[in-house]
């Protein structure tokens, strides 16, 4: 049997739901928290925006199907500027983004970001605080998962107790 299902974390937020967040704050500058007391440089790019389908089968051969709306940062390695962008101004570059490609409002948003000290990576946006002149963006990091787990089965076996990731019995 196959089930396409989209297996959103309980950190995962969509699109639709992240966008909403930054038109409430259109004035703030827009800053992105990587690690703890550790930001994207203020002079950072929204480099691109990438939708990417994505489909699987996971460990116990389920077929599972979802949605990425990927925001892409990078720093230049020379510092422009001493404030980071506005969110109006991330707007202005998402609306050219869906003059081109419709976003889904359903799919997962994940931000990318790497630097010379921290490896790149997708990561989730967690919690959002907006104080005096700036709209902070935490991110949280992507984990994985054993999805046969998390239905109550194990990889490749039909028995709940049976061990994750171990031979299938037939």
């Amino acid at each position: 049997m196959t089930n396409l299902s989209n297996p959103v974390t309980p950190r995962a937020m969509t699109w639709g739901d992240f966008k909403s967040t930054l038109e409430q704050n259109p004035d703030l500058h827009l800053q992105f928290e990587y690690e703890a007391g550790k930001f994207v440089d203020s002079a950072y790019h929204i480099t691109e925006i990438k939708q990417a389908p994505v489909v699987s089968v996971d460990c116990g051969g389920q077929m599972n199907s979802w949605t990425e709306v990927i925001v892409q940062l990078w720093e230049p390695s020379n510092q422009e500027v001493d404030r980071a962008m506005k969110v109006g101004k991330a707007l202005k570059i998402v609306s050219l983004v869906e003059q081109s490609l419709p976003l889904d409002p359903n799919a997962v948003v994940k931000i990318e970001f790497g630097n010379s000290k921290f490896d790149t990576r997708q990561m989730y946006p967690g919690e959002f605080i907006a104080e005096r002149e700036t709209f902070t963006v935490s991110l949280v990091p992507d984990f994985t998962q054993c999805k046969a787990l998390t239905r109550n089965q194990s990889c490749g076996t039909s028995s709940g107790n049976a061990s994750c990731c171990g031979p299938a019995r037939g």
